[in-house]
Formats: C-alpha cells, sequence, structure tokens
C-alpha cells in the first residue's frame, strides 16, 4: 500500500486543470474550466474542472471525483496505477511495489516479453554488423542515431528464430512469446519462429509509455514480401485504440493547437527527425473512431497527410469522416505526385514541407475538386448526384457550425438553395456510429462488437475486403457471380467496384451509384469491424457465398414445389435434385480450389447429403 501521506502530497502537487487537459480540451469558463464530457457522448460541454476545490464533475452523466479518480475512469488505471503514473509526473517519488503486487498483474509477462524484444532489437541495430547495414538505411533516408534512440528503433536480424532463442535464454518460452505476437508457429509441422525478420522495427508504445508492439519495415522489397509488417492484436494491443507517437507528440499538438497526421511509422519518424513534432500516425489504412477520440483530447484540428494514389485518398476521406463524428475539423494536405512526407523533408528539410501545410484545404472543399474535374456540376442531373456524395460528410459533422459553413459552401457551389439543401439533410438523420463497446481491464481496453447477422456475413466481409485493399477485386471477380449475391443493394455496389477494379482516384466519389447504394457504401467504409488474415477472409468468404446461394436457390424451389402440381411439379423437383447434387459437390469442388466453408454451411452441407 502506499502510505496516505505520499498520496496526500501527490494530490497537492497535482494541477488537475494541467492533467485533464492533457486528456480533453478544457476551455475557461470564469474561475472554472468545462469540456465535452469524456464519459458519455454530449454536444453541449456539461462537463465542469473546478481547481480551486481540486474536482471535476460532469452535470450531465454525473460523473465526480478527483484528479485520481478521472486518471482510473478515463484510462482504466487501478487506484495504486494512477497514483504512480500521477506522482512520476509531479516529481513525487514512490516507493516500488512488492514482487506480491507484480504478481497480480495478468499481462505482467506479455509486458516483459516485449520491452526484452525492445532492447534486443534496438541492440541489434546498433552494436551488430548486420544492424550497421540497417542503421546505413535509416542515416540515407535522414534518420540520426539520436533519433534511432529516442524511438528506440530496432533491426530484427535476418534469421527464422534470433529472438526467440535469446528470449529463451532470459526464461521466456514460447507460450508468452506467443501470445505476446512476437513468434509464430509454422502452417504446417515445425518449430515456431520470428515474426519480425530483416526489418527495422518500430516500438508502439501505449498512453503510459509502455511499448505493447511492434511495426516492422522491409529492408529488401519483394512481390511476396509485405512492406510492413506489424504485430498483430493481442491481450495488450489492439490497434484500433493507438496512435503512433501520441505519447511523444501530445504536447506539441497542444502547443501547436493542431495535428498533423501521416499514413505510417517512417513518415512519423521522418518529420520528428526534422524538427516537426506535432505528429501522429495511424496504425492501419485509416484512423478509427476511437482512435479519432483519442486525438480530439488534444487537438480540434488536424491536417491529413495521407498519399494521393487511390488508396490513399480513400484512406484520407475515411479518417476525415471520422475526425468530423467526434468535433476535430480536417484539413487535406496535396503532396506532388509520387511524393509522401517522407521524401519531401528528406529532399527540403522542414521548410519544404510548409507551402503544402499552408496550402491544406478543407475536406468538403477538396470533395468538390475532385468532383469539378469529373465534370459533376454540368447538369441537373449530375448536380443532384454530387449533392448526394457531399451530404453524408455533413451528416457525420458534430459540429453544428462547421457543418453550417459546409451547407453554404455546397449551396454556393450548386446553386441549390440552402433550405432545399438543410431539408434534405434533415430527411435522412445523421446515422449514429456504432461505437464499439468498451470493456475496462486492468492493463487497458478490449472492444467487443455485435456479431453481423449470418445470412449477410459473407457478403458484407466480401465487400469490405475489397474496399480496404483493391488488390483482392481481380480474385473475387473471377469466382463470384454478381448474380449470388442476395441483397440487391450490396450487389449494385459490388458489380460497380468489379467493373472499376475498385474505388478509383475520386475515391467514394468516382464510383456510379444509387443512392441506396450509395448509403450502403458510406456504412462500410464507417465499419470499423477487424476482418483478420484477409487470405482467410477471402477462402471463407466465397465458399459461404456460394453455398449460401445454393440453399437460398434450394428454399425458393420447395416454397414452389408446396403451391405447384401435375407437371409443374416434376419440372421444379427435378431442378431441385440438380441443386441438391450441386451442394453436396460442392464441399469437394471447394477444396479443389483451394476454398472452404465455415462451420455454419458445413452442418448444413452434412444434413442435405
Amino acid at each position: 500500500m502506499i502510505p496516505e501521506a505520499l498520496i496526500d502530497e501527490v494530490r497537492i502537487r497535482a494541477d488537475i486543470v494541467e492533467i485533464v487537459g492533457q486528456h480533453i480540451q478544457l476551455q475557461r469558463a470564469g474561475k472554472e474550466f468545462r469540456a465535452l464530457c469524456p464519459f458519455h457522448q454530449e454536444k453541449t460541454p456539461s462537463f465542469y474542472v473546478v481547481p480551486a476545490k481540486g474536482f471535476y464533475k460532469c452535470f450531465g452523466c454525473g460523473a465526480a471525483g478527483d484528479v485520481f479518480s478521472f486518471l482510473m475512469e478515463h484510462l482504466g488505471l487501478s487506484f495504486v496505477d494512477a497514483v504512480r503514473q500521477l506522482a512520476a509526473e509531479v516529481g513525487v517519488e514512490i516507493p516500488e511495489r512488492s514482487a506480491e503486487r507484480e504478481e497480480d498483474d495478468p499481462n505482467r509477462l506479455l509486458y516483459e516479453a516485449i520491452a526484452f524484444a525492445a532492447d534486443f532489437y534496438h541492440h541489434q541495430l546498433l552494436e551488430t554488423e548486420p544492424g550497421h547495414a540497417a542503421l546505413r538505411y535509416l542515416e540515407g533516408r535522414g534518420i540520426g542515431r539520436e533519433v534511432v534512440e529516442r524511438f528506440q528503433l530496432g533491426y530484427a536480424p535476418d534469421t527464422w528464430r534470433a529472438l526467440r532463442e535469446a528470449a529463451h535464454q532470459h526464461g521466456i518460452d514460447d507460450e508468452v512469446l506467443l501470445a505476446a505476437g512476437l513468434i509464430k508457429e509454422p502452417d504446417r509441422a515445425g518449430e515456431p519462429y520470428d515474426r519480425q525478420r530483416n526489418r527495422v522495427t518500430f516500438p508502439i508504445t501505449d498512453h503510459r509509455g509502455r511499448v505493447i508492439a511492434f511495426g516492422g519495415r522491409a529492408l529488401v522489397e519483394g512481390e511476396r514480401i509485405p512492406k510492413y509488417l506489424n504485430s498483430p492484436e493481442t491481450p495488450i494491443y489492439h490497434k484500433g485504440l493507438h496512435l503512433y507517437g501520441l505519447s511523444w507528440a501530445k504536447g506539441a499538438i497542444r502547443r501547436e493547437k493542431t495535428a498533423l497526421v501521416v499514413e505510417g511509422y517512417m513518415d512519423y519518424v521522418a518529420l520528428a527527425a526534422h524538427g516537426i513534432e506535432n505528429v501522429v500516425a495511424g496504425l492501419g489504412t485509416a484512423m478509427t473512431l476511437e482512435q479519432a477520440e483519442l486525438l480530439s483530447r488534444y487537438t480540434t484540428q488536424a491536417l491529413l497527410l495521407y498519399d494521393s494514389d487511390p488508396a490513399g485518398l480513400r484512406a484520407t476521406f475515411r479518417t476525415a469522416d471520422a475526425l468530423l463524428g467526434v468535433g476535430v475539423h480536417p484539413l487535406i494536405v496535396t503532396l506532388p505526385r509520387g511524393e509522401d512526407p517522407d521524401s519531401v523533408v528528406r529532399a527540403g528539410g522542414a521548410k519544404a514541407l510548409e507551402p503544402h501545410l499552408d496550402a491544406a484545404i478543407d475536406v468538403i472543399d477538396r470533395k468538390i475538386q475532385i468532383l469539378e474535374t469529373r465534370d459533376f456540376f454540368t447538369g441537373s442531373e449530375r448536380v443532384r448526384e454530387a449533392i448526394d456524395r457531399l451530404l453524408p460528410t455533413l451528416r457525420v459533422t458534430l459540429d453544428p457550425m462547421l457543418r453550417d459553413i459546409y451547407l453554404r459552401r455546397i449551396a454556393e457551389r450548386t446553386g441549390v438553395r440552402l433550405e432545399t439543401l438543410e431539408a434534405e439533410l434533415a430527411a435522412k438523420p445523421a446515422p449514429t456510429p456504432q461505437r464499439a463497446e468498451r470493456r475496462r481491464e486492468h492493463q487497458g481496453w478490449r472492444r467487443r462488437r455485435e456479431p453481423m447477422p449470418e445470412v449477410t456475413s459473407a457478403q458484407r466481409k466480401l465487400l469490405l475486403l475489397i474496399l480496404r485493399d483493391e488488390k483482392w477485386v481481380p480474385a473475387v471477380a473471377e469466382h463470384i457471380d454478381p448474380k449470388i449475391i442476395t441483397d440487391p443493394v450490396d450487389r449494385e455496389l459490388y458489380e460497380e467496384l468489379i467493373r472499376r477494379g475498385g474505388m478509383d482516384d475520386g475515391g467514394p466519389l468516382g464510383l456510379e451509384l444509387s443512392p441506396e447504394a450509395r448509403a450502403r457504401l458510406e456504412e462500410l467504409l464507417a465499419d470499423q469491424v477487424e476482418l483478420g488474415d484477409p487470405d482467410r477472409v477471402f477462402n471463407d468468404t466465397v465458399g459461404d457465398l456460394r453455398a449460401q446461394a445454393l440453399f437460398q436457390r434450394k428454399d425458393e424451389l420447395m416454397a414452389r414445389l408446396e403451391a405447384s402440381e401435375g407437371a409443374e411439379q416434376i419440372t421444379i423437383f427435378r431442378e431441385l435434385l440438380e441443386v441438391t447434387e450441386s451442394l453436396r459437390k460442392l464441399g469437394s469442388e471447394l477444396r479443389g480450389l483451394g476454398f472452404k466453408l465455415s462451420k455454419r454451411y458445413r452442418r448444413y452441407l452434412t444434413m442435405d447429403s
């Protein structure tokens, strides 16, 4: 137990406004400070911090307490952890907890394994000959030793089991290494092997600065070698809940009152190496709602510096919508074709990036630009479609003033009366984001989602797969005939994506869709569900859709059979036999193509055969 005298000293030294202000945006209101409550959704600030009394109170949900309870509720910490974290910030020394207390942490071994791996990779980079080659690669990209040490960059050796063997020598067994995502089990017989090999490693930290995962950048690029390889999700790492670099950048973001959002680790480190500190990077293709909420604690404005290729534009617009939904105003930075933040600062330093940042434009203006290049404002029908493509951004915009500005901008460009646009916007209210339910545990957050209905899950996963990575479009098109997509809206969206080979450089705006299909597209783009291994999703989805189509046809024939008679009944019965035979052969046919069925359909096929 921590002595009461030390707890009181921490409480006295801690400035509750400063501490709470590190996590949410506070605004002065007389002698107090107010903000949107971090513990429930609201549009009007009802959360107040009273510095004279050292407590906070929300008049919306009733949450109240002191600086310790705020950290406990907001970060999911225990009381002891909250005291210790705050003591470290205010300079109060707390005696180390006993070994017995450490044993109580169910994830202690995972944190220790990850910390060991970070030290191992860092040592390999700085102290070994193969690592020196990786160090020269980093230096060639403008990343010197000081930056390497600041961010604890490392090198994963070009061998199969270097980390595993070193961990064994330190008493860390395979069970822990597997749970921490540091090694993988082979698909066939054999011993587990290191996940990261011949890569520069980037440690990913949580809000407390603890390393929880790794990103790896390949030093040798090849067709079958992914450029970036990230840790899988583990009990201590959920990528949709973290932003790379935030633990280092949050102070600079508050000072600058804006955040630069880049795509990857190398962009982040390159900007930091050139003195640009207010930067964060996502851990996927686009920002999740949880990541946007995390960023909103530190700023109300973000500049998005994603690539200008089709995939980069898709990520840009998805990220912008996520930020608008939590009250952060996104501006789009357009870099020269073929350039990224890393290449710009390497060529000309931080000064070279400034003109591009100064030229950043609002997300709605960027979308209007794209629509203009596609002649969407040349006729009444095209203008109508342009409005259909712009209004969804307004529907997710939380800030009412910004939403009004967007409405006026669209009215000016389209010539449609403001009142008409407002009526259109009101006719279809903004969809409520399906925020992942959160369950606090001692060492972090885990997300829970309601399962998708089984009847639509396969086609939904299929669409999510090709929306998130267009490389799957040819393979999917080869095996899935649009006719077997049972939902007509999904079918329309699928046919358009196949026709265009995915979303082109216009992103969602470049697709020719009905209002219903566009609404479905928006819903899917906002869906934060984790698909897992894309290869497995592809294999399972193809099989399930083929089976689903046959079962649906069988059900239709059974219904017709009951309502028919005579010669018609015989004809239907023969067709029913053909469908049943197709179902019987489906399992072996799919296995021959390398696909498989989910347990749900395997069970039904067994029953039918």
